[in-house]
């Protein structure tokens, strides 16, 4: 099915008309939901062609289209009264109802206006047979929705600068509707609105005063008032605002009402988010538990590491001195990752950033000043916690390794310099990481790769030492392969695939 913004390139609507569509349609679950009716936009493609690019049904009552309308074209009846709409420029209703399952329809085509050209038509489509006696409710959202049908066919609606309906908390009819006159006094209130400004600490009557005078009264902290909440709670300008009072947080977003461009009123939406922002606050505070835990784990690996730093200096023994160096890296490395994960709100590392921050070290520390050099490529992207450490411990291995085994007294001279690498004498070690997705499954490739001495004679893959071995149990834990072969021209290539845990739904880093 094809989305709104490819259809309106595929029939060349130009860019500035195709933005006023979306701000539309951004905001007319709100009309269809005052209105109890699906909403159908169409299009012109040719002079006898109406194409539907989207379609909305109401959350307030019965729908009316149960199959999607999108891509369908327009009858001949229905294609007559587009046209006649385009024509006039005008809201123009159907000569007679429409029957959809021997249920009758009452159709209203509505102009989209936009600087006074008709850049679309949108049909509005009640269900006769679910009509019965209105209550003031239903009048009061009818009425609301004619007159923003009415701005829409005048081009004083959608109104830019209304807030996008995405936006955390934003209020929907069903949360609570209130309607104000020019003055700010409010005229209706649903019944879910009523509950609101109770909970608010507000007592007394609310139809018939002023709003302003209501949630001033009920304010915990004047201090820290939205300086937009007076321009809201007077109906005077499109914005969204949140207020707190008596323990209850209100998000009231405020849409000014015009008739032929004058000012009568206004509509507001109401929505409690009391819980809703309970609950991030608690969030946030976990997520500072979180960093803080990671925090206090890389100071206990450093500190660790230190440790193993002043034995290493006791030591006498070659061997030993080497094992502990070797031990101090892989803590450090493994503290790297809990340094960056308490940096940021998510459970995930960029892990571009963690390659930064140790490759080079890595490289100077295991070449012993013999002038290796180091290039990396592509990209890791962002990576689960789960799966941070384990990377980190396979790369730092791989590399250690290549710099140590392939280059154990400096290596040949190499050719090319490798930004960020180390000039002289020695060798060159390549890190590339490419990122793809299969199916479901995030897929993470990784070669290192020197110009050194190659795999020594009756090499076994983790059984010819400490850090083959490592770095096999650790591929086994990110559900991915591992192989060692030479490389061609001279030297070895290592490459390992590993199948990434996806990152949480609440992360707000993204994968490759």
């Amino acid at each position: 099915m094809p989305s709104l913004s490819s259809s309106l390139e595929r029939v060349g609507m130009a860019p500035a008309d195709a933005e006023w569509l979306h701000l539309l349609v951004g905001d007319w679950q709100m009309i269809s939901d005052l209105s109890f009716a699906d909403l159908v936009m169409w299009v012109r493609e040719n002079p006898s062609t109406w194409t539907c690019v989207t379609h909305v049904r109401p959350n307030t009552g019965p729908l009316v289209f149960y199959d999607d309308m999108v891509g369908m074209h327009a009858d001949d009846d229905r294609r007559g009264l587009l046209a006649r709409c385009l024509s006039e420029q005008r809201i123009v209703c159907s000569d007679r109802p429409a029957w959809l399952e021997d249920q009758p329809l009452r159709e209203e085509a509505v102009p989209v206006v936009r600087e006074g050209r008709c850049i679309a038509v949108m049909t509005r489509h009640s269900n006769f047979g679910a009509m019965r006696a209105p209550s003031r409710l239903e009048l009061t959202y009818r009425s609301t929705a004619d007159t923003l049908v009415g701005m829409i066919a005048t081009g004083d609606f959608p109104q830019p600068g209304l807030p996008p309906g995405y936006r955390r908390g934003a209020p929907r009819v069903g949360d609570g509707v209130m309607r104000l006159d020019l003055d700010g006094v409010v005229t209706y209130a649903s019944p879910n609105v009523i509950s609101a400004l109770h909970r608010f600490g507000e007592r007394g009557r609310v139809v018939g005063d002023f709003l302003s005078r209501i949630v001033t009264d009920c304010v915990d902290d004047h201090s820290v008032v939205d300086e937009s909440l007076p321009l809201v709670l007077t109906g005077k300008a499109p914005m969204l605002s949140e207020v707190e009072g008596a323990g209850t947080t209100l998000v009231i977003r405020s849409i000014p009402l015009s008739d032929n461009g004058t000012r009568f009123g206004a509509l507001l939406l109401v929505r409690d988010v009391s819980e809703l922002r309970r609950r991030e606050r608690d969030l946030l505070t976990k997520d500072a538990t979180i960093r803080e835990i990671h925090h206090r784990v890389k100071n206990n690996l450093q500190t660790v590491a230190a440790l193993l730093r002043l034995q290493g200096r006791r030591v006498t023994d070659d061997l030993a001195r080497q094992a502990l160096v070797e031990a101090e890296q892989r803590i450090a490395t493994i503290a790297l990752v809990h340094d960056t994960l308490s940096r940021t709100i998510d459970e995930a590392v960029d892990f571009d950033e963690i390659v930064g921050r140790a490759f080079t070290s890595i490289v100077e520390v295991a070449a012993q000043g013999g002038g290796v050099r180091w290039q990396f490529e592509g990209s890791f992207g962002m990576v689960a916690a789960e799966d941070a450490n384990a990377l980190a411990m396979v790369v730092t291995e791989l590399v250690n390794n290549a710099v140590e085994h392939g280059f154990p007294a400096g290596g040949p001279a190499a050719s090319g310099e490798a930004p960020g690498g180390a000039a002289g004498p020695g060798g060159t070690v390549r890190l590339r990481a490419t990122r793809r997705r299969e199916a479901e499954a995030q897929w993470l490739t990784v070669d290192v790769e020197d110009d050194g001495a190659g795999l020594p004679d009756g090499f076994r893959p983790g059984r010819s030492g400490l850090g083959t071995q490592i770095v096999s149990a650790l591929v086994q834990d990110l559900r991915g392969s591992i192989v060692w072969s030479a490389r061609e021209g001279g030297g070895t290539r290592v490459r390992f695939e590993a199948r990434l845990r996806p990152l949480g739904s609440g992360d707000r880093a993204s994968s490759l």
